[in-house]
């Protein structure tokens, strides 16, 4: 009876292993559907301008060169041999790409403020310094919703 109840536990903790694995994988695809929240940052962001400017944030996302950094590290850890260049800040496919990427990471709840806020103030945001652009962005994407 100790033996069967010891191969269960076994059993089960490789279960769960596998399920950890599997969600950390780079093939991993979140289901949740991040485009209307994605479609009202690039509103807010640069009103649809892939070429759009601001400081050292560009495209139509106003990636950062830290966060494409923090995108590589991401893919390093889960030993994918792909990489972002500054350049692909231009680009929407990869802009929305690396905001999918932070999303898996750092927000593994799908929680579209804590996105929102993140996107705007980083991981460590404040609520009273995102405020007014999490208030502007939820605007736009109830406009988009409608």
């Amino acid at each position: 009876m100790n033996i069967k109840k010891k191969i269960v536990r076994v059993l089960v903790s490789l279960l769960l292993l596998t399920s950890t694995v599997a969600s950390a994988s780079p093939k991993f695809k979140n289901t949740f559907d991040w485009q209307p929240v994605i479609d009202a940052i690039i509103q807010v962001e640069s009103n649809g301008n892939p070429k759009a400017k601001s400081g050292n944030s560009v495209g139509a996302m106003q990636i950062t060169p830290i966060l494409v950094a923090q995108c590589n590290i991401i893919l390093k850890e889960r030993k994918s041999t792909k990489r972002y260049t500054l350049a692909d800040r231009y680009s929407v496919a990869k802009s929305k790409e690396m905001f999918l990427l932070m999303q898996s990471e750092y927000n593994t709840q799908n929680n579209i403020e804590k996105a929102i806020r993140a996107w705007n103030g980083g991981n460590n945001y404040s609520v009273k310094r995102t405020q007014r652009y999490y208030e502007k962005v939820m605007k736009v994407l109830k406009t988009l919703k409608k």
